[in-house]
């Protein structure tokens, strides 16, 4: 008989990277939960048990954790703007649970816990290009400081109570189910804006520099983190390759066929200049690598989201 696939709970498992790993995950035959206080798609959720609760709350964490093998650990309550303007209630939302979450894992016999980490602002304004994971941790924004924060604890609670664990940082990713949320995700944004007819907001030049990976691929370094037996535990996931933003804004116009209508606005102090990760270690360690080409998984965002807009128009209303 075949070994049976460990249980998972997905915290954050209604949201963009939360929805595309507990469908993953379900198709590859495990036992799901997903967590959290709002389900965008639930009809694309279906065959996954969905319990709904607030991070905030550990009685509510405890009840959908208890039995389960792997914890995904997806919540963050803010973006980076938003997280900047309300530090500490950043801290309050985001940290603070996260030590009760962990707290649970080792009382409850979690057997690892895999952390969404931020490649794109973890490391500052980085010196190398790509960045490796063992590059200096100089958050310029309170949401890479919070999740730094949450990283080092992660550390701490191996070392004080055996808690396995492993931490994706990963840089920009895009695809179906994300959504202009909180003014999260630049490409959900301009091609929702750019199917619209509406203006494109891009903050600065449009020189800024990302590492725009697709969310398959994403999913696909999720599950080879669960199955990890390396003795690394930060793993960065992108593509080591970056775009301007202005060049994502002509890949949408290319295959729209359309003129982009763009609005320009001061840059941002907490948006680094350049930020591309290495991803070395996850390809020796993981066996993983990107596989989706970039205008490939836009062509794949662009069709989901026109097939899905009076979904995604309803969660503006």
């Amino acid at each position: 008989m075949p070994a049976q696939q460990p249980s998972c709970v997905v915290l954050g498992g209604g949201g963009f990277i939360g929805t595309n790993l507990c469908r993953r995950l379900l198709a590859s035959g495990h036992r799901v939960r997903a967590f959290g206080r709002h389900c965008h798609f639930p009809n694309d959720l279906r065959g996954v048990e969905w319990y709904q609760g607030d991070f905030a709350d550990p009685d509510s964490v405890a009840a959908a954790i208890e039995t389960f093998d792997i914890v995904f650990h997806l919540v963050h309550g803010a973006m980076p703007q938003a997280a900047n303007l309300a530090m500490a209630a950043d801290v309050q939302h985001n940290v603070i649970p996260s030590i009760a979450l962990l707290e649970l894992c080792s009382k409850l016999g979690v057997r690892r816990v895999i952390f969404s980490s931020s490649g794109g602002t973890i490391y500052g304004r980085p010196q190398q290009i790509p960045t490796p994971e063992f590059a200096p941790t100089e958050p310029i924004c309170a949401y890479g400081i919070s999740k730094l924060a949450v990283e080092k604890y992660l550390v701490l609670f191996e070392y004080l109570q055996s808690l396995d664990y492993r931490v994706l940082r990963i840089a920009n990713p895009f695809g179906p189910y994300q959504i202009a949320w909180k003014g999260q995700g630049f490409v959900a944004a301009a091609v929702a804006r750019a199917l619209s007819g509406q203006p494109i907001e891009i903050w600065g030049d449009g020189s800024v520099v990302r590492d725009f990976v697709f969310i398959d691929d994403v999913i696909d370094a999720f599950e080879a983190a669960a199955r990890d037996t390396s003795d690394q535990r930060i793993f960065n996931i992108g593509t080591g390759e970056g775009k301007r933003l202005d060049d994502v804004l002509a890949a949408i116009t290319r295959i729209l066929d359309v003129e982009l209508n763009i609005k320009r606005l001061p840059g941002r102090s907490l948006d680094t200049p350049v930020s591309v990760v290495a991803i070395d270690r996850a390809r020796e360690l993981l066996k993983w690598s990107p596989k989706t080409p970039f205008e490939t998984g836009l062509a794949q965002t662009i069709e989901w989201t026109r097939q899905n807009r009076p979904e995604i128009d309803k969660l503006f209303r």
